[in-house]
This record gives structure tokens, C-alpha cells and sequence, in this order.
């Protein structure tokens, strides 16, 4: 039976672990000195490493782990798996959309989809995973309430990513990268402040927050109730954006816009 716990790293992001109680695998490890604590504290061996994209602050952490880690539990290297199209430090698998990544140490498998807009070649891991269910790590492209900005992509192509982690099954547990719910939160009232499903979210946020608890994982079922970005086609969405002065001819101008306003929103 697995387990997915945040290990919080820097100001905001959550680095995943999965572990069976005797080794993790950690996702997006973007410095090392929480894993190592985390580690030590629940007893575990690191056996591998996944990545969803090329930034620093999810992949900084990868060369001080290894050096510390040299082999897993089986006393072979370390893998890392991280997607093809970007330059992974360390990495000993490259993965596209298509691809099966199967970890021995924890026992996990997961496919892979490809993802661009945050970064160009962003990706993310699907899985249903013993005692954890169904699962996708994410990264920065779908955030809890929110989305990645577009620094590499363009609105068609996160808009096209985002769809496709829409259609995972309702249940999906979504382990993004970054507690910015809050913040998300805020905007996704800006766009639609009539969904009833987003006020009873904002109050559930604020009192997780209070309470120095994490906001996420989210379902992807939740995500369509109340995350703007997957709501960009709905009617109400597209009259704020409109009413931004934002273009909405057609889906991915509108959501350009959307994300344009999020942008700029204070």
C-alpha cells in the first residue's frame, strides 16, 4: 500500500513523496534538505526520482540527493525519470506522452502525458496506485483552482494540456506544485462570482490555511467545479473575459485572455 505526502520546499512548493514505508520515490525535488529530512524522519530510502519540468525549483535539489543517495535499495543507481523534450540534469530516462514509467522501489507505474504551455515540454504522471487510488502529478500546469503561466507555450497549447487532464476520471487525486490556492482563489471569484461551488471552496481554504494545512491535492472533479481554467468555454467565463476587453472568437483566444488577466490580476 502506498502513500503520497508533500515534503514543503521553498516559500510555496510541495515536493510529493510516495512511499510503502520503506522507500520513496519524490517528485519534483527542487532542493534536497527537506527530502533528507523527510527521509530520516519516517526511516525511508530514496529510490527514485520523477520530473515533470526543466525549472530549478523543481529539479535543484536532484545532484545533492544523488551524491547522498548514490544507490537505492537495491543497490542500483538511482533513476530519474524526466521528460524528453527538456534538459534534465542526471536524468536516466527520458519520457513522452505514450511511455510507461514502472518504479520498482516503491512498486508504482505510471503513464505519461505530454503537457506543453507552462514549460514547452512539460509532462505529467497518471497512476492508480495501491492505497493512494487515482493520481496525476502535474507540476505547474494545473494548479488547485489555477494554472501555470505561460512562459514557453502558447494559450492553444496549455488549453489543449489542460483538457486533457480535465478528462481524467472525476476522482483523480491532482498533486500540483505550489500552495497558490488561496491567490487562485481569489481570481476564480473575479471570473465567476456567482458559482456557489467556488464561494463553499473559498471558506474551506481559508480555514485549511488558518490552519497551516495544505489546500491540494484537489480532484479533478473539483477542478471542473470551480478552476476558471478548465471553465474558459462556460458562458459566464466567457462574459467576464469579454467584459476585460479580452477577445473571445474563438476557445483559445479566450483563454489567452483569461490567463492575460490572471496575469495582471492583484
Amino acid at each position: 500500500m502506498l502513500k503520497v505526502e508533500p515534503i514543503p520546499a521553498f516559500q510555496d512548493n510541495y515536493i510529493w513523496a510516495i512511499h510503502d514505508g520503506e522507500s520513496a520515490a519524490v517528485v519534483d525535488p527542487g532542493e534536497a534538505q527537506p527530502v533528507e529530512r523527510f527521509l530520516a524522519q519516517r526511516g525511508l530510502a530514496l529510490g527514485a526520482i520523477v520530473i515533470t519540468h526543466h525549472h530549478g525549483d523543481h529539479q535543484g535539489g536532484v545532484a545533492d540527493l544523488l551524491e547522498r543517495h548514490p544507490a537505492g535499495p537495491d543497490g542500483t543507481p538511482i533513476p530519474v525519470i524526466g521528460p524528453a523534450g527538456e534538459r534534465i540534469g542526471h536524468r536516466t530516462q527520458a519520457v513522452r506522452e505514450g511511455d510507461t514509467v514502472t518504479l520498482a522501489h516503491p512498486a508504482a507505474t505510471f503513464r505519461v502525458l505530454d503537457v506543453p504551455g507552462h514549460t514547452a515540454g512539460h509532462v505529467a504522471y497518471v497512476g492508480d496506485l495501491p492505497g493512494a487510488g487515482r493520481v496525476v502529478f502535474c507540476g505547474d500546469t494545473l494548479f488547485a483552482s489555477g494554472c501555470g503561466r505561460l512562459f514557453e507555450g502558447s494559450p492553444a497549447q496549455m488549453l489543449a494540456s489542460l483538457d486533457k487532464l480535465a478528462a481524467l476520471p472525476g476522482d483523480t487525486r491532482v498533486y500540483c506544485a505550489h500552495e497558490y490556492t488561496r491567490s487562485n482563489v481569489r481570481f476564480a471569484q473575479a471570473v465567476e462570482p456567482g458559482n456557489a461551488d467556488l464561494s463553499a471552496w473559498s471558506a474551506r481554504v481559508d480555514a485549511l490555511r488558518q490552519a497551516e494545512t495544505p489546500t491540494v491535492p484537489t480532484t479533478v472533479a473539483h477542478e471542473r467545479a470551480v478552476n476558471p481554467f478548465l471553465r474558459s468555454r462556460e458562458p459566464a467565463v466567457r462574459r467576464a473575459v469579454q467584459a476585460q476587453g479580452g477577445d473571445v472568437s474563438n476557445d483559445a483566444a479566450a483563454f489567452g485572455a483569461l490567463r492575460g488577466w490572471k496575469d495582471n490580476f492583484r
